[in-house]
């Protein structure tokens, strides 16, 4: 159960003064707490025997003034410190999550659903920063303040009676751990529904049109029930074991209420106590109510912060699959690219999606990449951005192995437009900035003219300022692919990647696009692949791609001249524009 607490050590022993303070106050706090009882007993014997003088009720009084003002002072110090603690907790493991989310590799989102990963990082969160507050609270609670109380009860009024009325004790160490483990796995289990759930909603959102197209509103409903249900239940089975804590602990508290009052009185009568250490007695047995009930807590919340915890730890313990290197070599701009024999294979996948490629890039050249659909073309691409490892050969840039340059420094130099555009749920102007966070309206206006857009922000009702909609949904497909296209030449990278780009635009607007592309990046390299020829017959080189393999290589001529699969296509599509 206090797993969870060693689990934390490294952030206990990083903010050890913060939790020092806050767990010494509270037990100072608990000592103070006890004087009250004891003065009350006190005066209730000076009246009983009738000692009981002015002077001495005023000072019983004000050592009762001062108890108070120093009990809240030290209150308001320990809880502030202890759950701003948690919340710092909360905010270092969200923290964690997200820089280990931002240097994951595609395999790791490949394996975990984004709704999953969106539960650890909330709910999961949360359960752990109650463990870190609200459990550090129970813990000393639980311990120390319940044997303060017992040690005041045993010493100051009787050891005989002490005993007698703890002894449902034991009983309940022994239900509230069968309890907790109960807690455990039902809590495991209702974190991963409603992962799930998130996961299903997320789809569902994101989906609407089709569902909406393919009339599925009432089966994804029927779905949304199901899984509704099934979080609901698990989350109930958690709540039948939670909602027995406290019936249990208050039989027991009962029961030692039953025993100290009825064992207590019989000593009053045989002298052995007096009637204030009585009355004492029974408001201590009242303070106990909280700290059983603490246990109870106790093994709740470390149970609910122990799994969520797991989970949360299993995801930060999954590796990228690209790491940097440890001695990385310098590289300033990359002037030369070169695949070496270049083979890869997807994990999971036994055929390879790329078959030994050599083929040498100059700075400032443009490469088409063109093949049938799953010829290739998008792993190519891929290789520069480094998201996978196990390539086989190499890849060079200035003779230095792409694996051996920082990875910051390679993607660096990298401007990406994949195939599925991804708009951020922003302004078109904050969109294109995530290109380059400096750039003004000016060059934000230069970049919009360049991917042919211009025309189309003198309609949008806000102009710069509209905002795009969850992943872009409210531009067209040809509208987002040209707002990423701007967000890409805004940064002006030195190797620029588009894959596909350009699918969703007419011929006219490609034309254009690509005009202004061969202005703009003469001294830059570009690496274009299209299913559409015209985007490539300007290229410096031409790559045609069939099951992975270079099939046919050279300029747009060169390739018309050999009249193979790229003559064929180029032909086929010019007679359907044509007809068009």
């Amino acid at each position: 159960m206090f797993s969870v607490l060693f689990k934390l050590g490294w952030f206990f022993k990083e903010h050890w003064k913060k939790y020092t303070f806050a767990i010494t106050a509270l037990i100072v706090v608990s000592a103070v707490d006890l004087i009250p009882p004891k003065l009350v007993g006190i005066a209730i014997d000076e009246i009983q025997f009738n000692t009981l003088t002015m002077e001495r009720l005023v000072e019983l009084l004000l050592i009762y003034g001062v108890i108070i003002i120093l009990s809240y002072t030290l209150s308001y110090l320990w809880d502030y410190t202890l759950f701003s603690g948690a919340a710092t907790l909360e905010r270092t493991m969200r923290e964690r999550l997200m820089n280990h989310f931002l240097r994951m590799t595609p395999r790791f989102f490949q394996s975990n659903k984004v709704g999953d990963l969106m539960a650890r990082s909330t709910n999961d969160l949360k359960a752990v920063m109650m463990t870190s507050g609200f459990g550090i609270l129970t813990l000393v609670d639980s311990t120390i303040f319940m044997i303060l109380i017992i040690l005041m009860m045993g010493f100051t009024i009787s050891f005989k009676l002490t005993l007698a009325a703890l002894l449902p004790l034991p009983v309940m160490a022994i239900v509230m751990n069968r309890y907790g483990k109960a807690i455990h796995s039902r809590f495991m289990e209702a974190q991963e529904a409603f992962g799930d759930l998130n996961n299903n909603v997320l789809e569902s959102v994101r989906g609407v049109r089709v569902i909406r197209a393919f009339v599925q509103e009432r089966n994804d409903e029927q779905a949304f029930q199901e899984m509704t249900s099934d979080v609901y239940e698990k989350n109930v089975a958690v709540a039948k074991i939670d909602a027995m804590f406290e019936p249990t602990i208050t039989i027991l508290v009962g029961i030692a209420y039953t025993i100290g009052l009825g064992y207590g009185s019989s000593l009053v009568f045989q002298n052995v106590i007096t009637l204030g250490e009585m009355v004492s007695f029974n408001v201590y047995l009242g303070m106990l109510i909280w700290p059983m009930f603490a246990v109870g807590e106790l093994i709740n919340v470390m149970q609910r912060g122990n799994a969520s915890l797991d989970r949360v730890n299993e995801t930060l313990s999954q590796s990228p699959e690209v790491v940097p290197p440890g001695n990385p070599i310098h590289v300033d701009n990359p002037r030369t690219i070169n695949f070496k024999d270049v083979t890869f294979t997807y994990p999971q996948i036994k055929e390879a999606s790329l078959k030994r490629i050599t083929l040498r890039i100059n700075q400032g050249e443009t490469l088409g990449v063109v093949g049938k659909t799953g010829a290739g073309k998008t792993t190519f691409i891929r290789q520069f951005l480094r998201e996978y490892a196990g390539v086989e050969g190499a890849i060079e840039i200035n003779g230095v192995n792409l694996n051996n340059v920082d990875l910051d420094r390679s993607r660096a130099w990298i401007g990406y437009v994949p195939q599925d555009q991804v708009l951020f749920s922003k302004t078109i102007r904050e969109n294109i900035q995530f290109g380059r966070m400096d750039a003004s309206d000016q060059e934000i206006y230069r970049v919009l003219e360049l991917a042919h857009f211009l025309e189309d922000i003198k309609v949008l009702p806000k102009g710069l300022d509209t905002l795009v909609g969850e992943s872009g949904v409210t531009l067209s497909g040809g509208q987002k692919q040209r707002v990423s296209i701007a967000r890409a030449f805004i940064m002006d990278p030195e190797i620029l990647l588009l894959d596909d780009a350009m699918s969703a635009v007419d011929g006219k607007t490609e034309s254009a696009i690509i005009s202004h592309l061969r202005a703009q990046r003469r001294n830059k390299t570009t690496i274009i692949a299209a299913h559409r020829l015209s985007a490539v017959t300007h290229a410096d080189h031409i790559i045609v791609l069939d099951e992975g393999r270079i099939i046919e290589q050279g300029k747009h001529e060169e390739l018309m001249k050999i009249k193979g699969w790229y003559q064929k296509q180029y032909e086929h599509q010019q007679l359907k524009e044509g007809a068009e």
